[in-house]
């Protein structure tokens, strides 16, 4: 599903290169995590696959299906099944998040000519996921993420991924700040996307995550390529010896 093919990419304001040489295969039907120390580039690789404008594609491709999306900007990507679950989601003051919900869901349906979704099945669709998600639907009247704690943002995220239904979820560190209990409703809500049309790209620092989302590969990056890959033993090794072993080795 998704094959990344030598990529080099720079911060477009700095010209400095952050990925460097960078290969990656995920199928359909698997989760990949990717681990890997401060300034790896695990963030830098989640924002390129969005299609985020601050950084620059100097070499190598990215193909998605076969087909290459480096030409492609963040509404086609997303319309074409790529989403990206965010480690600090946005704040959006004055848009409701059922509003946002509305409009996203229903942009989605026109860029694939299906039709949009009248108010009723839209209320019985959220209501279904956000109750999957121990959301109260109360707080989908709120300004999107405003005044959120952070496992309310992570479970937005989730529920707007469980909405939109894409078929290459990016989670950029999905743990960050979250108790044990918001954790578990999170990984179960991820879980339950989990199917053979669909891949999944965890992006993590801890095996924690990994022990409720469990990958089918890891895969460890340093200095902006990947050194290592293996099995979800992988991660264990990981958690146990840290990552100087293995970067090391790779030097």
């Amino acid at each position: 599903m998704l094959e990344i093919r030598n990529l080099h990419a720079r911060i477009a304001e700095t010209g400095t290169e952050i990925i460097r040489g960078l290969n990656l295969t995920v199928k359909g039907g698997e989760v990949a995590a990717i681990m890997g120390p401060n300034g790896s580039g695990k963030s830098t690789l989640s924002y390129i696959l969005a299609g985020r404008e601050d950084y620059e594609v100097t070499e190598g491709d990215i193909l998605y299906n076969g087909e290459s999306i480096l030409g492609m900007d963040p509404a086609e990507r997303a319309a074409k099944g790529i989403f990206l679950a965010f480690q600090y989601p946005l704040e959006i003051p004055g848009v409701a998040t059922m509003e946002f919900l509305k409009v996203a869901l229903n942009a989605q349906r026109r860029a694939r000519g299906e039709p949009e979704l009248k108010i009723p099945d839209l209320l019985r669709k959220v209501r279904e996921a956000a109750g999957r998600l121990k959301m109260d639907m109360a707080m989908l009247k709120r300004p999107l993420n405003v005044g959120f704690s952070g496992g309310e943002k992570k479970r937005a995220e989730i529920l707007q991924m469980t909405l939109l239904e894409p078929k290459l979820c990016v989670l950029d560190e999905t743990d960050s700040g979250l108790d044990i209990d918001a954790l578990k409703v999170v990984a179960d809500g991820v879980n339950a996307l989990r199917s053979p049309d669909r891949a999944m790209i965890v992006i993590t620092h801890y095996q924690r995550l990994l022990e409720y989302i469990v990958p089918d590969s890891v895969h460890v990056l340093s200095r902006g390529r990947v050194i290592k890959s293996g099995d979800k033993d992988l991660a264990l090794q990981l958690e146990q010896n840290g990552y100087a072993g293995i970067v090391g080795e790779a030097a």
